[in-house]
């Protein structure tokens, strides 16, 4: 299989949601069905049953996780220089329709989110970005239609 970029911050974040998902979410679920089993009748305890739910879940993202981890190719974003954009820069654009300004951190898939200005380096704006430099032009098609930015910087931290 392919491994999965990411950077430092990243890879650290999924290890401690699977080091909580095994040392207290994993417990705790334990605990729930075993309250839930001393109740008697397990075909019609709801409560057992959302209990093993909640353990389906929870040993499914476990699996999920430690898949990520296993292909993970961590880079430190802070070691990389340089004036084009690859993965792990941040980048300052502008949008050059409503001149408002976006602060995007290209990252891997498994610790993009767009709320929080890291985006994935499968998503179509990063793919428009990579290899561009400060001053250039990239024009993105997105759901509302297509949208042009220009480049206002290119920073590795």
């Amino acid at each position: 299989m392919d491994k999965i970029p990411m950077t430092v911050s990243g890879h650290q974040a999924l290890r401690e949601e699977l080091n909580n998902r095994l040392s207290v979410e994993r417990p705790r679920i334990i605990q729930d069905i075993s309250e839930a089993r001393a109740h008697g009748d397990l075909s019609e305890n709801a409560e057992y049953h959302a209990a093993k739910e909640q353990q389906s879940l929870n040993e499914g993202r476990i699996q999920e996780l430690e898949s990520i981890l296993a292909l993970a190719d961590v880079i430190d974003v802070s070691k990389l220089r340089g004036d084009t954009v690859k993965f792990g820069a941040t980048v300052l654009l502008i949008d050059e329709d409503t001149e408002q300004e976006k602060t995007y951190q290209i990252v891997g898939d498994p610790e993009a989110d767009a709320s929080a200005g890291r985006i994935s380096i499968s998503s179509p704006i990063s793919r428009a970005l990579i290899g561009k430099e400060v001053g250039d032009s990239i024009e993105v098609t997105a759901p509302g239609g297509a949208r042009s930015y220009e480049i206002l910087e290119v920073k590795y931290i």
